[in-house]
């Protein structure tokens, strides 16, 4: 790419107004020495319009730009079902997770474990967090934001690596959570209208000037890439190693609405530190809950950015046949094969001067908002999960702050040093994906069971973060022919017998059933056999359970199977730290059920059109 005087000029100034917002936000007044709530907080003091931005900004990085292209090039359209169920997702966090956060006024996801369950567990969760924050959240948006510069720019891996790394710290670092937010609001402008701006010219391109003739023949072209629901068998994708592997691999049909990717959005949006920080950080209840809605529109809205340019990069490889300078610039010089991952920095290339400097800036700024994000959380986690229950118990606020600072230095170091390593993957966001489900399914137990079954013990919990990750590697390396969304499902069911039977045996000195309770038991265990019955027919009839109809019968047998244990298990004593509700504190605002309906009715429109 080579950039006109223009997108110097925009890029340059893009850079110079984050920086300049960055800092003027985190300065404190005259008399005033920033706290921890200030640091990591933003001092309770974000609007809706600010937390909603800064949800996206955080979330939509170079895993999105990159990764979700790449994703597109190689499986098409059925990749945004990532970003359409987060929209409905984000509905589901807003009324029910959203009020339990903000009543216990709490700074880490961690911290709320202990109070709900005890110390041991917060410990635990709070180790894995790190771990993942800094070996495959912050690691993967390195290293896709430098491939994209590379790409580019012709700059270096490692150059490009040092680069980003240094441009969020330096705001970020100094202004906590504040900066980030903040700055996250303009970054969130440059992103969706850099992104529009590719995508715009990305159809303009392939429909010979005009962009509705250009999405028209991608449809026709490529029909293949227009599907958001796969069969086994029907489409193959890259492997990285000039092969191809099967798609429902990683996106399982039926699965996708009613199974694994719930545990997937639920677990990322109402379980993860570095996007409830946002929420936390919120006025009140009601601006954390319009914020919310609001990242939802935008996740509507994130398919057209991210995965049609990768559609439009697919379509231009089939014209080129094989040769051309667009596949040449796809083509990876350490394997010699087209990879799937440089398709959205390859399309920059083609933009006309003007234009490229605004597209490099709304990359760029998806970069660096979600590295200062993922920073100062894993910060925030270390300082009060770690630091301050194991090393310092009464510290001074301003000895917070100053850990807050170190620990988000070292883990951009670390991951720094390790981004290169995963230059061999050939689709980043499937690994990002398939790497944090690892962990997922036994957080969202953990905090699913917290929430809603005041029964559960700490035992419980803390059996379960033991053995989430044995089970999810047992089954990786058991079952490699079962996709890793499917397979997060089977890892939630498990982990939750886990609990109830922990919680269970904490209990078995009281356990007595009724007659009502046994009643009830019996009509789901009923149901459960002749399900079962049903399967075992259907199977001799030829049924496969991984087509659309026999999954159906497998998740209404585990649901059924969740019923009746719980059913069974209702009579046990509530945990002396389980959570006891009013119905009270679940009621919306008109606006957000104005605007739940909304994005209800705007995916029911979508899945329709595209299934």
């Amino acid at each position: 790419m080579t950039f006109s005087n223009l997108d110097i000029i925009v890029f340059v100034g893009y850079c110079f107004l984050i920086l300049f917002l960055g800092l003027f936000v985190s300065r404190e007044k005259k008399g005033h020495q920033k706290d921890s709530k200030d640091y990591f907080l933003a001092s309770k003091a974000l609007p809706w319009w600010a937390v909603g931005a800064s949800l996206i900004a955080s979330n939509i990085s170079a895993e999105q730009f990159i990764g979700m292209s790449g994703s597109g090039f190689a499986m098409g359209l059925a990749i945004s079902t990532y970003e359409w169920m987060a929209a409905a997702t984000l509905v589901i966090v807003g009324i029910f997770f959203l009020p339990i956060f903000l009543k216990k006024q709490i700074y880490t996801m961690p911290q709320f474990l202990e109070q709900r369950y005890d110390a041991r567990v917060r410990t635990i969760m709070a180790i894995f967090w790190l771990l993942v924050y800094v070996f495959v959240n912050l690691t993967s948006v390195l290293y896709l934001g430098a491939l994209s510069i590379e790409t580019i720019m012709g700059i270096p891996m490692q150059t490009a690596i040092i680069g980003l790394a240094a441009f969020a710290m330096i705001y970020s670092i100094y202004g906590g959570l504040k900066a980030v937010a903040w700055t996250d609001v303009v970054q969130v402008a440059f992103l969706v209208g850099g992104g529009l701006a590719t995508t715009y010219l990305a159809l303009e391109l392939v429909g010979d000037g005009s962009p509705w003739d250009g999405f028209t023949r991608l449809r026709r072209e490529v029909p293949s890439h227009f599907h958001m629901i796969f069969d086994k068998g029907q489409f193959s994708i890259p492997d990285g190693q000039g092969g191809f592997r099967d798609a429902y691999l990683d996106l399982p049909g039926i699965s996708l609405l009613i199974g694994g990717m719930w545990i997937v959005n639920l677990n990322y949006w109402g379980c993860n530190q570095y996007i409830t920080q946002r929420a936390l950080a919120a006025k009140n209840l009601n601006e954390a809950q319009k914020g919310v809605i609001f990242a939802g529109f935008l996740k509507l809205l994130m398919p057209l950015i991210v995965v049609i340019p990768g559609i439009a990069a697919f379509a231009i490889i089939q014209n080129e046949a094989g040769s051309g300078d667009f596949t040449t610039a796809m083509t990876d010089s350490a394997t010699g094969f087209v990879k799937s991952d440089k398709a959205y920095p390859s399309l920059l290339n083609l933009l006309p001067q003007g234009l490229q400097g605004l597209a490099f800036a709304a990359l760029t700024a998806a970069i660096v908002s979600s590295l200062a994000s993922m920073a100062n959380s894993t910060s925030t986690i270390f300082t009060m999960d770690i630091y301050k229950n194991f090393f310092n118990k009464n510290p001074k606020e301003v000895t917070l702050v100053r850990v807050g600072r170190i620990v988000a230095l070292v883990a951009f170091v670390v991951a720094a040093v390790t981004a290169p390593a995963l230059r061999t993957l050939d689709q980043v966001f499937q690994y990002i994906q398939e790497f944090t489900g690892l962990v997922s399914p036994g957080i969202f137990t953990i905090f699913v069971f917290g929430f809603f079954w005041p029964k559960g013990t700490a035992n419980g919990a803390f059996w379960v973060a033991v053995l989430t990750l044995p089970l999810s590697f047992g089954f990786k390396l058991l079952t490699p022919e079962l996709p890793f969304i499917d397979r997060m499902g089977v890892v939630f069911i498990l982990t939750s017998l886990v609990m109830m039977g922990v919680s269970y045996f904490d209990n078995r000195h009281e356990f007595k059933l009724d007659n009502a309770t046994i009643k009830r038991a019996s009509i789901h265990f009923f149901i459960m056999l002749v399900l079962a019955l049903g399967m075992l027919v259907a199977k001799n009839m030829g049924l496969d359970f991984y087509s659309a109809p026999g999954k159906t019968l497998v998740h209404l047998l585990a649901f059924e199977g969740f019923v009746f244990l719980i059913t069974l298990l209702k009579p046990l004593k509530a945990f002396e730290k389980g959570i006891h509700y009013d119905k009270e504190l679940f009621k919306t605002s008109a606006k957000f059920k104005v605007g739940a309906f909304s994005i209800a009715l705007i995916l029911v429109i979508l899945y329709t059109v595209f299934w």
